[in-house]
């Protein structure tokens, strides 16, 4: 990029004598006009669908360097999120807490998520401000390093209290990566490759639960010290991360807005300017936003949470029985997010995940109501089918975000989204408790059995739903430039007149749309 006086981008020469590159193509548009849009945009773009090992090379060495810090420190935050759940038995006989109300650890984690979730958002706000502002790296490495301190501490904890206030503090950490992790993979990624590498970034979360569970078969009741292993294990590896992360700069695009910035009168006050433009422009964008992430929330909690109780509690399955389905549910998960995010490039955003949630709606009752190990099959698939929409979320809702506070919106609208979701399990398990089945005998104890199957295959019907007709209703900025040039909150920011006008945008799916 080339650059005129005091260190601002040409573009803006360009840009003061009527040229313009638009950056949200809706900014104009009547209510009513909008809504008559919905449809129409929704036409695939059908843009050429490249090979993925083409488009994995088209990344450099600083930007795969990128997507794989980000991968690893996604993939640990949910591997720590998962050892709680994988845990639950041993906490429980460790803290001399009774296990009747907890089956397979839902009450358990419900109750440590209902207390982090309101510090997840907390998290997200103060990082992902922190992230935008100052850079993605420092505050990626402090993120990392409350992991470590939290999960040693969990370790060490000799009383339920003491272990219920470490993981609630953890939820700060916790809430704070997911924006800088897709900030940092994502915002120099190539346009042509965003869609593979935002499905490939989304799997860190399935990819930890293997991870969690693999390493909790090997370290958990192996030593003396039974679950505690786990945790100190937990606490090893963010430790490499932050050196990885280390080694590593900024990236490209926050450099470049961080020099303009810096070429006016303050870049505080620039980004103080920037934040009032983005609140003051994309206000119901960012509604929006909070409740798709809600939406999809639901549908990740509410097929995933329940459901090895369903498979124990209702069918009977074995311990192992469970564990051999969940792995291969995420197995199918990291399939559907890479292949789902891969040919929204092609699809877009939009009709990729309104498709995968029919597709997974279908498959419903097959994932629910099989009763053998077969149902290893509908869960690969349906789990394909969830995390495959998911795959699309965080190229969409970056290409969605104002570009000053991409790390803050993504983040927040996510925490935001989990923290209304956060019931979904308890829904799910009370509205379980109306639909009893004939109870049995085990270990000489007799076990109340519900049928959950029936129970999750509604509440998840009525989420695909309110997922396909949230993301029809929405906007879509498919192939929109990340770079600080083509900001046009920053421009009004810094005073450039002229932001607000309409733009040449090639790259928008409803812009063309528009045109035509």
């Amino acid at each position: 990029m080339s650059y005129a006086k005091d260190g601002e981008p040409a573009e803006y020469a360009e840009q003061a004598n009527g040229r313009h590159v638009k950056d949200h193509p809706n900014d104009n548009m009547s209510v009513g006009r909008y809504l008559a849009t919905r449809i129409s945009t929704l036409k695939p773009p059908m843009d050429k669908l490249e090979n993925p090992f083409t488009l994995l090379g088209m990344l450099n060495f600083k930007q795969w360097m990128f997507f794989l810090v980000a991968f690893l420190g996604w993939t640990w935050d949910a591997f720590d999120f998962f050892t709680v759940s994988l845990t639950v038995h041993q906490l429980a006989e460790t803290f001399d807490k009774s296990t009747k109300d907890i089956t397979w650890g839902i009450t358990l984690v419900l109750m440590l998520r209902s207390i982090r979730n309101l510090l997840n958002h907390v998290g997200a706000i103060a990082f992902g401000i922190a992230a935008d502002r100052y850079g993605r790296k420092w505050p990626f490495i402090l993120n990392l390093f409350l992991f470590i301190v939290l999960e040693l501490g969990t370790g060490f904890c000799q009383t339920y209290t003491q272990f219920l206030g470490v993981r609630a503090i953890y939820g700060i950490a916790m809430g704070g990566l997911y924006g800088n992790a897709a900030a940092t993979a994502l915002e120099d990624c190539p346009e042509r490759a965003r869609g593979l590498i935002s499905g490939m970034l989304q799997q860190g979360y399935a990819f930890g639960y293997l991870l969690a569970t693999a390493f909790a078969r090997g370290l958990v009741d192996t030593t003396p010290h039974g679950w505690r292993p786990l945790y100190w294990f937990g606490a090893a590896v963010p430790v490499l991360i932050i050196g990885f992360r280390l080694c590593l700069g900024e990236t490209d695009s926050y450099m470049e807005r961080k020099r303009l910035r810096a070429a006016g009168d303050s870049a505080g006050k620039t980004f103080v300017a920037e934040g009032k433009v983005a609140l003051k422009r994309h206000w119901m964008l960012l509604i929006y936003m909070v409740l798709l992430m809600a939406g999809f929330n639901f549908m990740s909690h509410g097929s995933q949470d329940l459901y090895p109780t369903m498979l124990e509690n209702q069918y009977q399955f074995s311990s192992d029985a469970v564990t051999v389905t969940q792995v291969v549910a995420n197995l199918g998960a990291m399939t559907g997010g890479t292949v789902v995010g891969y040919l929204s490039q092609m699809l877009g955003r939009r009709f990729s995940i309104i498709y995968i949630s029919v597709v997974g709606g279908a498959l419903l009752y097959p994932y629910s109501f099989t009763g053998s190990e077969k149902v290893a099959a509908a869960a690969f698939f349906e789990q394909f089918c969830v995390q495959g929409a998911w795959g699309v979320i965080p190229i969409h809702l970056m290409e969605l975000s104002p570009g000053g506070y991409r790390t803050f919106v993504v983040g927040t609208s996510y925490q935001l989204g989990n923290l209304i979701s956060s019931a979904s399990s308890t829904i799910e398990a009370t509205i379980g408790e109306r639909f009893p089945l004939p109870s049995i005998t085990k270990d000489g104890e007799t076990v109340e059995r519900y049928a959950y199957g029936k129970v999750i295959c509604i509440f998840m019907a009525c989420v695909f739903v309110y997922v396909i007709i949230l993301t029809i209703l929405g906007p879509e900025y498919k192939g929109r430039k990340m770079d600080a040039a083509s900001d046009q909150d920053l421009q009004e920011a810094r005073g450039i007149r002229g932001a607000a006008h309409d733009h040449d945008h090639s790259g928008s799916d409803e812009e063309k749309n528009e045109k035509v």
